[in-house]
């Protein structure tokens, strides 16, 4: 090598050392509620890189009011939310302009649950009980469907605002059973407490199969170039937790050890089955299937064209 071809090497070397890395796109994503192992591909998508190999730096935010976070990306303050389809379905309807783009958990947590060593020992038995409720409309519509395949109808039962406490409020027998626990927490709460229930899960008694956890986005902001690595990177985690759900948990623990507890690493557990292996997939006919359950239920008016509030990111 001549000694002019030397120095244009090191000169080349030098300048490409001196090239500033290009910095990661920041995102921000509004969680659902507290971090729990329901948000498991996000938190190990952090832990695994994922998200940093997609050239992404990822904000995980904890709403301090669960219901504001698809107002928010409605007014354009964030970039994605975790949401609800049930709750997409009522918020399309009132006009707020959001779209889902990719499902987190692909079928229903929501159950009816009461407990083991009670008197209900199968949805007939409810006639003439006491149903615990934490969010009317939704909830009443899951429970009418549940008991309309035994002839029975809302006015059967007794309605009580149990407003959340719904593990309590079965150990107390305020209620004889609630609807809107979910199956992979409040059945594991109770057992901890030695009085385990028995659920009855609405997509086996009326009610049309849907996603329970979705991603959103505001709908003129849908063709994000930093949508599709997001879900992407998601997609490698989900798939991650199946393969290696013991070291997954370990770094969600070490990530959030205030949630090293017996409820969570139980919860842990039976949530995996629900993760979407497909997140970004958009199965078009369970969707309008949905929306005509909730159009019949009274909880819309009309139903949108699907590709106005769902779609599969390219």
């Amino acid at each position: 090598m001549s000694f002019m071809t030397k120095i244009f090497a090191a000169i080349l070397i030098v300048a490409l050392n001196t090239i500033p890395a290009q910095s990661a796109e920041k995102l921000t994503v509004y969680l659902d509620w507290f971090v729990n192992p329901d948000h498991a591909p996000l938190v190990i998508a952090q832990t695994q890189g994922y998200f940093k190999d997609a050239g992404l730096e990822v904000e995980l935010i904890a709403p301090s009011d669960p219901s504001a976070p698809p107002r928010l990306i409605a007014a354009g303050q964030g970039d994605i939310a975790i949401s609800y389809q049930p709750q997409l379905h009522v918020q399309v309807s009132e006009g707020l302009p959001l779209t889902r783009i990719g499902t987190i958990a692909e079928t229903p947590l929501n159950a009816l649950v009461a407990l083991k060593d009670g008197p209900i020992k199968s949805i007939a038995d409810l006639k003439g009980k006491k149903v615990g409720f934490s969010v009317g409309g939704f909830e009443d519509a899951l429970l009418s469907a549940m008991l309309k395949q035994e002839g029975l109808t809302l006015q059967d039962v007794e309605l009580i605002n149990i407003n959340f406490a719904l593990s309590p409020s079965l150990i107390t027998g305020s209620v004889d059973a609630v609807i809107g626990a979910f199956r992979n927490f409040e059945l594991n709460q109770l057992d901890i407490e030695k009085r385990p229930g028995i659920a009855f899960y609405p997509e086996e008694n009326g009610v049309p199969v849907y996603d329970e956890l979705i991603f959103i986005a505001k709908n003129d902001r849908v063709n994000d170039k930093r949508f599709r690595p997001f879900m992407d990177a998601v997609e490698k985690a989900t798939l991650y937790l199946t393969n290696h759900s013991d070291e997954a948990l370990k770094q969600f623990l070490k990530a959030y050890p205030d949630l090293d507890n017996e409820l969570n690493r139980r919860a842990w557990v039976d949530t995996l089955p629900r993760f979407a292996k497909r997140p970004a997939a958009l199965d078009t006919a369970r969707y309008e299937r949905f929306a005509k359950f909730m159009k019949d239920s009274s909880l819309i008016k009309e139903i949108p064209p699907l590709n106005t509030y769902a779609v599969e990111l390219k």
